[in-house]
Parts: C-alpha cells; sequence; structure tokens
C-alpha cells in the first residue's frame, strides 16, 4: 500500500484517516470511555482504508500503518470488550455451524435467458422496443461465480444468502462476512433497508497460488474458481472460509426502502425500484455505499454497440484476474424494466451474450479408461497438448460408448476440444478420421480384472471394493465426507498401494501413528494429526454416514432425508425397496441401489465394521416421533410467517408424519403462503392444481387434524 493524503470523501475530523499514528499510549492508561471514542474511530478509519483499498483501488495508507491501526482495535476490544458485530476485527470468522439453514429471498432472485449468437441478442431488442419503445442499454461483464443476496438494515450488513432456487438460498451470513471487499458496514447515506445482488468469486492469481498450496498440504486440487468460491462460501466452518482468497462485485439493487416491508412491497410493483430511475445510476451510487462494482460496465445506445462491447471484452478476457464466461445486457431505464416484467424464471429486461467455448484442434494419441468411485468405467482420451483458453489440455472425456459410436472417434484422429463451461475439457467432433482403429471398452475393469457390466450406454466394474481403483476413490470419498483432513485422493492411493489400506475403508481406523509415519512424505506429526481426524470424526449423524459409504446416486442431501425417515441404521438395515420409495425425492432407481447396497455381504461386512466403538462407532440416530397427524400429506412453504422460521415450520410438519419439500410438483398436497411469497411457487401450484393455504387456514388445518402447535 503506497502511501498517500486521503481524499475528500474521508471521515472529517479522524486523526486515524487523515494522520494515521503509529503509535498510540497503552491501554490501561485509558479510561473506559475514552477506549470506546478512540474504538469507534478506528473502527470508521478501518473501514474507510478498507473502502479505499478494495473499492477505489487507491489506498491512502501503507501496509504497516493499517496494521498498527488494526492490532490497536483489537486490542481496545479486548480489553475492554467493545467488540461490536460491523467491526473489522469480527471478519476473521465464528464458530464452525452444524449446517448451513437456509432463508427467503427479499424479493426472487431470477436467472437470464443466454444466447452465444448475435442475432438473439438482437432478436431480444427488437422484442423489447416493439414492447416500450426505443431503449438503452447498460452493459455488465457476466461473473463465473456464486450470486448472493447481501442485505443491509440501517447500513449494517444483516444478512446473505446464495441464490439456491431463486426464491429461497442457503444462510452464508457469517462466511460473507469474512470476504474484505464486503462492507460490514455502508458508508453515506444508504437506504435504512438494503438488499443488493453480488457474485462471490476468486480471483486468477489467488486460485493458483492457493492450489498450489492445497497439493502440497497433500489435498486435491480444485479444479476452477468458481468451484472454489462455491466450496469456500458453503464452509460450516467460518474461519476457513476467512483464510481463503474471495472477492465480490455488486451489480443489482435488489430492494431498498425506509423498511423491508416498504422495500419488498416497492419491488412487488415492478420487480425494481429502491429510488433509481435507472441501473447506471444504480452503478454510480454501489460503490458511494461503499459496494464494489467492476469499473468495466458501459452505457451503450443501441444493441449493435452492446454486441461489440461483448467482442471487446472476449478480446480481455484472458488478462482479466477473474472468470467470465459473457456479457449481460440489460434496458437501462428501469421503468422500461418493470413494464418489461418477469417470467417465472427470467428477467424480460436483460440478456447474457455468453462467449463461445473455448475449443482448438489436437490429435487422440490413446485412450484409457478411469475408474470411478461406483465402479463407474470412463472412457478418457490422451491427447497431443493443447492450449484451450489458456489452459495446457491433455486429457479429455469421452463419456461412454453411445458417444464414442456416435462420433465415429478413435486414436490418431483429429479432434475438437472444447472445455464445457469453460473448465472441463471434453471431445467435441472429429475433424478429421486418420486411423481404422477403433476404440473399445473393456470387457474386464482394468484395475481389478473383474467382468464390466452395461447399464444402458454406461459400463460398471463388478469387483466393489475388491477393485483397488474404487477402493482408492471410495477411500478418498469417505474421509471428504466426514471432513477428515489430510487424506485427499494422492493420499488414498498411497495407503492402497501400500497396504494399509486393502480390503475395505474400515482399515483406516486400525492403521497406527507407527505405520502411517512411515510412508513416504509422513512423519510422526501428520500421522497423529490424521489420527487425530479420524477421532474427531467419530459417531457421525446418521446421514452423513450414509453419505461416506458409497452408496450410488446417494449424496448428502438422499442419505440426510433416509436417515430422518428411519432415524437409526438399524432400521435403514432392515428396509425394504418399498420402504425405501417412501421417502421423499427417493425414487425406484435409488431405492434399488439403497437395497442392493445393503443386501451385499461384503458392504454388510464394512458396515458392521465401521460401526465398531474401536473404529468410527455407531451413528447418531435421528430422534424421530411417531405421531401421525399429517401422515401422508406433502407441504410446500413460501413466504414468511410470524414467530416462524421456515425450518421451524417443516420441522413440525414433519415431526407429525408430514412431507416438507421444496418445491412443488403433482404430488404436493398445499403450498402454504406467507408474507411476500414467491411467485415461481404459486406460479408452479396453479398449473399442477395445488391449492394455496394462508397461514391462519395452515393452523386451522393443523388444528383439525389434532396436533398441538403449543
Amino acid at each position: 500500500m503506497p502511501e498517500a493524503e486521503a481524499g475528500a470523501d474521508a471521515p472529517a475530523n479522524n486523526p486515524y484517516v487523515r494522520d494515521p499514528a503509529t503509535s498510540f499510549a497503552p491501554v490501561e492508561q485509558l479510561s473506559e470511555s475514552e477506549a470506546t471514542e478512540q474504538a469507534e474511530l478506528l473502527r470508521e478509519a478501518i473501514h474507510y482504508h478498507d473502502y479505499r483499498y478494495y473499492v477505489g483501488n487507491d489506498p491512502v495508507v501503507g501496509d504497516r500503518t493499517y496494521d498498527a491501526l488494526f492490532s490497536r482495535l483489537q486490542d481496545l476490544e479486548d480489553a475492554f470488550e467493545l467488540a461490536t458485530p460491523d467491526s473489522p476485527t469480527q471478519r476473521v470468522g465464528g464458530e464452525p455451524l452444524d449446517e448451513l439453514g437456509t432463508v427467503d429471498h427479499v424479493v426472487p432472485m431470477l436467472s437470464l435467458d443466454s444466447s452465444g449468437e448475435a442475432d438473439d441478442v438482437r432478436e431480444f431488442a427488437a422484442r423489447v422496443e416493439r414492447e416500450v419503445g426505443a431503449v438503452e442499454f447498460v452493459c455488465e461483464p457476466k461473473f463465473d461465480g456464486l450470486s448472493v443476496e447481501v442485505v443491509y438494515e440501517d447500513g449494517r450488513l444483516v444478512r446473505a444468502a446464495t441464490r439456491g432456487d431463486g426464491e429461497t438460498g442457503e444462510d452464508v451470513t457469517a462466511n460473507v462476512r469474512t470476504i474484505d471487499s464486503v462492507p460490514l458496514r455502508l458508508r453515506g447515506d444508504p437506504p435504512s433497508f438494503l438488499a443488493v445482488r453480488g457474485e462471490v468469486y476468486m480471483p486468477r492469481d489467488a486460485f493458483q497460488a492457493y492450489n498450489a498450496e492445497r497439493v502440497e498440504r497433500g489435498d486435491d486440487a480444485f479444479a476452477n474458481p468458481r468451484n472454489a468460491a462455491a466450496g469456500t462460501l458453503r464452509q460450516l466452518d467460518p474461519t476457513v472460509t476467512a483464510e481463503r482468497p474471495l472477492d465480490c462485485f455488486f451489480y443489482d439493487v435488489l430492494a431498498a426502502g425506509e423498511s423491508e416491508a416498504d422495500a419488498t412491497a416497492d419491488a412487488s410493483r415492478g420487480g425494481l425500484d429502491g429510488g433509481f430511475e435507472s441501473h447506471w445510476a444504480e452503478h454510480v451510487t454501489l460503490p458511494e455505499w461503499g459496494l464494489k462494482v467492476d469499473d468495466r460496465s458501459e452505457q451503450v445506445p443501441d444493441v449493435e454497440a452492446a454486441i461489440e462491447f461483448r467482442n471487446r471484452l472476449g478480446d480481455q478476457r484472458e488478462s482479466l484476474n477473474y472468470e467470465i464466461d459473457g456479457v449481460v445486457v440489460k434496458v437501462d431505464d428501469r421503468a422500461q424494466c418493470a413494464e418489461l416484467g418477469t417470467t417465472a424464471r427470467h428477467y424480460r429486461w436483460a440478456f447474457a451474450y455468453k462467449f463461445p467455448a473455448r475449443e482448438e484442434v489436437t490429435t487422440v494419441a490413446d485412450v484409457v479408461v478411469q475408474v470411478g468411485r461406483t465402479g463407474r468405467l470412463t472412457p478418457v482420451a490422451l491427447l497431443e497438448p493443447v492450449e484451450v483458453g489458456g489452459v495446457t489440455v491433455s486429457r479429455a472425456s469421452l463419456h461412454n460408448r453411445d458417444e464414442i459410436e456416435a462420433m465415429g472417434v478413435g486414436i490418431g484422429d483429429a479432434v475438437r476440444v472444447q472445455r464445457a463451461g469453460d473448465v472441463i475439457p471434453y471431445v467435441a467432433e472429429v475433424v478429421e478420421s486418420r486411423s481404422e482403429e477403433t476404440i473399445d471398452l473393456p470387457e474386464t475393469c482394468p484395475r481389478c480384472g473383474s467382468p464390466v457390466e452395461y447399464e444402458g450406454p454406461i459400463a460398471f466394474c463388478t469387483g466393489g471394493l475388491a477393485c483397488p481403483a474404487q477402493l482408492v476413490q471410495r477411500l478418498s470419498y469417505f474421509a471428504d465426507v466426514l471432513d477428515v483432513e489430510g487424506l485427499g485422493e494422492r493420499a488414498a492411493e498411497q495407503f492402497v498401494e501400500e497396504g494399509l489400506v486393502a480390503d475395505d475403508v474400515a482399515e483406516l481406523f486400525d492403521r497406527s501413528v507407527e505405520e502411517i509415519a512411515a510412508l513416504e512424505g509422513w512423519g510422526e506429526t501428520s500421522a497423529q494429526n490424521l489420527r487425530e481426524e479420524l477421532k474427531a470424526a467419530r459417531h457421525p449423524p446418521l446421514g452423513q454416514f450414509l453419505a461416506s459409504v458409497g452408496i450410488r446416486e446417494v449424496g448428502p442431501t438422499v442419505a440426510r432425508d433416509v436417515a430422518a425417515e428411519f432415524g437409526t441404521l438399524d432400521a435403514v438395515l432392515d428396509a425394504t425397496e418399498e420402504d425405501f420409495q417412501s421417502v421423499a425425492g427417493v425414487g425406484s432407481v435409488v431405492a434399488g441401489h439403497l437395497r442392493e447396497f445393503f443386501e451385499n455381504e461384503r458392504n454388510r461386512r464394512v458396515v458392521e465394521r465401521l460401526r465398531d466403538e474401536s473404529r468410527l462407532g455407531e451413528p447418531e440416530p435421528v430422534e424421530r416421533e411417531a405421531a401421525t397427524e399429517l401422515d401422508g400429506l406433502t407441504f410446500v412453504f413460501t413466504g414468511s410467517v410470524e414467530g416462524w422460521t421456515r425450518g421451524d415450520l417443516q420441522d413440525l410438519v414433519q415431526r407429525h408424519g408430514a412431507n416438507a419439500v421444496s418445491s412443488v410438483s403433482g404430488n404436493t398436497d398445499y403450498l402454504v403462503v406467507g408474507e411476500s411469497p414467491g411467485q415461481t411457487k404459486r406460479d408452479d401450484a396453479a398449473d399442477e392444481g395445488v391449492p394455496e393455504l394462508d397461514a391462519g387456514a395452515f393452523f386451522d388445518l393443523l388444528d383439525e387434524r389434532g396436533v398441538d402447535i403449543e
């Protein structure tokens, strides 16, 4: 941070802004009132310096001065118990969470129609002009990160949520608070209530450095910055998020007003408001409140200028320090936007003009077959290395035998390689056939020699845990689900190759510190740390246990639902395929996978070994009540009900025998509609003929059914 003079927008009469001090009187010499006053001045100064550094990109103090101010504030808060929720010292993260809760968005966070064709953008503009007359546009980079809603009340951050299904998102407040570029306290004169939309991302340079650190620790590298950002923002431990390099751009005011009720009422009348006449006015105002925007956004007079902006930004794409996958073209005038309105899923006043997939032509040198955790065999083309969008690609998926036959790809052929979503390489087509050598998938597993069986075009090894490839993948997955640090895929491969885990994942708990420390690259400290991690993972919740053992198509969500339905591991082991199908969200295919897994003697033996007290121990059961007043009913909730969280309402009906699901379908019995409901669920309910209940009618129904809610 180079030294500079504080600008005119600096807080007045604050000595730590205009003449930053690096020496202070001893804390113990201060009275409580003196400490309180100094702490508030320091908070104000640090918020200002954060704004100049992260938003204005124009710092006014050096690192040493900033660190001295921050350290002094921390000392004062510790000595006099002065910490406030919006203090800069609180970005370090709080206590770990048991799980991420869910919250309703202030207004729906909709998606965008999109295309990579200029003619489709012209058609969008023509439709808009047919409906509202001549328009001007604002063009913004389309960030490839994770969309979030951030809510401020009286200028202070109170809530943050992921987009989720557009109406309800995961509560990531504790994690968003750790992101330096997201202000805990707004500047200037913002509305009393403000909900803004932003995009959390991991800068490219930070992503590369962070991945290098993960690899050095023996952890798996993240596939791309977007996955890294998404995984980081959903951490249950905010201190982990605080250690990772996230950033955030803001680009939309979702609602603004004197109160949340005023703001949502204004927004519901036209889909937009907040006192802004245009999107550009919004873009200019957000930084005045301390919210970071991308200065590459532009106002343009017509659709041809918007197309030119997209092409120009595409040329700059590789030089940016963050990922983008296109440009968002918005109607600038907000009154016109309100007139255009929305569909159930999309804004009708905005369009995403996508960049073409990054692609190059290269040669297929060979084909290998990978064996995954569930035994699925995936053919992978080994390519002559080629740079695709700044990334050297030497391997690309061929998906399955039907894809191979449809493309007619063979070894030696020239192929066009693309990166799906600019990330995962795959072979798109054969450009030139140069060989008569076809690609055939093996009849036996390349790792264990077991027979291969097909389900449609998908091949599976039948070797189960006898297959070392599956064992490696299952061991790595097992550790990941149970949050055991230090046992990524590389370490799992080492455990299997060296015979420390030769038969099943339960053997992991039988290994001593000395055995682990003897492995190459390990030592006594790292071995002891792994043993402590395994000890900390003991007696996991039943849902987490079921997710960890690697049942096909049973991830954390399905596993949690199954656990909630049956309550104990013994009940799960005894369940029939029909019993599993009674679980909301479990269809016949997944029910078959569950029953097949638990009928397999080898799998049952592994489960029994894991639940032994010397290893993982008995999974924690899910407390279930036998009440059946609402048995057979399925509820969906939208909007807020005074005095109840959505989780409370869902738990209430589930405890009395009903199902509570997140989306409306033909199987839904009632949609419960509270205050500020989401329109998507109401539209779906109308389409499916599902009756709506307001809060009063809902509680009347519970009373009629004999449900005591006191």
